[in-house]
C-alpha cells in the first residue's frame, strides 16, 4: 500500500507496477465502495496525501486526493458557484470525477472542463470533459481505467450569500433524508429510469430488513448501513436480495452505484 505526496510519486509507482506486471488500484477516501473481506491482490495506492487546490480565474485547480466538500468550501469562499451541491458529499475528487458524483440536480460532469491522469503504463494525459463521456454515474475512466491526478473545475462568479444559502440547503437535505449517524457507503443503487431506488427498496417491504450486521436504512433504504460489525458477505447478501426481490415483483434491473473490488468480486 503507498500514500503518494504528488504526482511524480504516483507516476513512478504506477510504472514501477505496470513494469512488473502488478495490479493497480488507485483508490481515494473509499465513500463509495465495498473492499473484499479476502482482501485486494496487487499494489493499493491511496491519493489522499494528495491535496493541493488552487484558483486561477474562474477555474479551481484540485489534486485528486482532496474531499469534494473541501473544494466546494473553496468555490465559496472565492465567490465561485457550481459546486453548491456538493458541500456535505463525501468522496474525493478523484471518485467524483470517476462516478460522476452528483447530488441535488448538479452533477461533476456539469462542472468539470479537463483532468490530468495517468494510463496504465504511467503516461501523462490531459483529458477534457468530452473525451471522459460521461452518464449518469459513469465516465469513461471506468472503462478505460485511467488514474486520475488532478481536476480543472470551470465555475461562475456569484453571491457569496446566495452560494452559502444552497449549500446550507443541500446539507440540511441530506442530514434530514440520510443516516448519518451510522457507517455506509453511500447510495448503494443507481436510479432507474422512471424511478427512485430507495422507494423501490421500500415499496418491495425491504427497508429496515438485516443480514448479520448490515442493515438497509430504515432512514434512506438506498443505504446499507453498519449497525454491528458487518462484513462485507453481509453487504454482498442484502444487495443480492434487493436485486432479486425488485427484478422478480418488478422486472427491474437494479444496477450498483457503489464499486467492489478485490479478491472474489467480477469487478465493476
Amino acid at each position: 500500500m503507498a500514500f503518494p505526496k504528488n504526482s511524480q510519486e504516483t507516476k513512478r509507482l504506477i510504472q514501477a507496477a505496470f513494469d512488473q506486471d502488478i495490479p493497480v488500484h488507485v483508490l481515494g477516501q473509499l465513500s463509495n465502495m465495498l473492499i473484499s473481506d479476502q482482501g485486494v491482490a496487487g499494489l493499493i495506492i491511496i491519493m489522499d496525501k494528495m491535496k493541493q487546490i488552487q484558483i486561477r480565474g474562474n477555474e479551481i485547480i484540485a489534486d485528486a486526493g482532496i474531499d469534494m466538500i473541501q473544494v466546494s468550501e473553496f468555490a465559496y469562499e472565492h465567490g465561485l458557484s457550481g459546486l453548491e451541491w456538493a458541500a456535505g458529499l463525501p468522496g474525493s475528487v478523484g471518485g467524483a470525477v470517476y462516478m460522476n458524483a452528483g447530488a441535488y440536480g448538479g452533477n461533476t460532469a456539469d462542472v468539470l472542463k479537463s483532468v490530468i491522469a495517468l494510463d496504465h503504463a504511467g503516461h501523462s494525459l490531459v483529458l477534457t470533459k468530452e473525451q471522459l463521456g460521461f452518464s449518469y454515474r459513469n465516465s469513461g475512466i471506468q472503462q478505460n481505467g485511467y488514474y486520475i491526478l488532478q481536476a480543472v473545475f470551470e465555475l461562475a462568479p456569484d453571491d457569496k450569500a446566495v452560494i452559502r444559502r444552497w449549500m446550507d440547503d443541500f446539507n440540511f437535505r441530506r442530514i434530514s433524508k440520510q443516516p448519518l449517524n451510522l457507517p455506509s457507503n453511500g447510495s448503494v443503487f443507481k436510479r432507474p429510469q422512471g424511478f427512485y431506488a430507495g422507494k423501490l427498496v421500500a415499496d418491495a417491504g425491504l427497508q429496515g430488513v438485516r443480514i448479520g450486521g448490515a442493515q438497509l436504512s430504515t432512514k434512506h433504504a438506498n443505504f446499507i448501513v453498519n449497525v454491528d460489525h458487518a462484513s462485507t458477505e453481509d453487504y454482498v447478501r442484502l444487495i443480492n436480495l434487493v436485486k432479486h426481490t425488485i427484478k422478480q415483483n418488478q422486472d427491474i434491473n437494479m444496477e450498483l452505484e457503489i464499486k467492489m473490488i478485490g479478491k472474489g468480486f467480477a469487478e465493476n
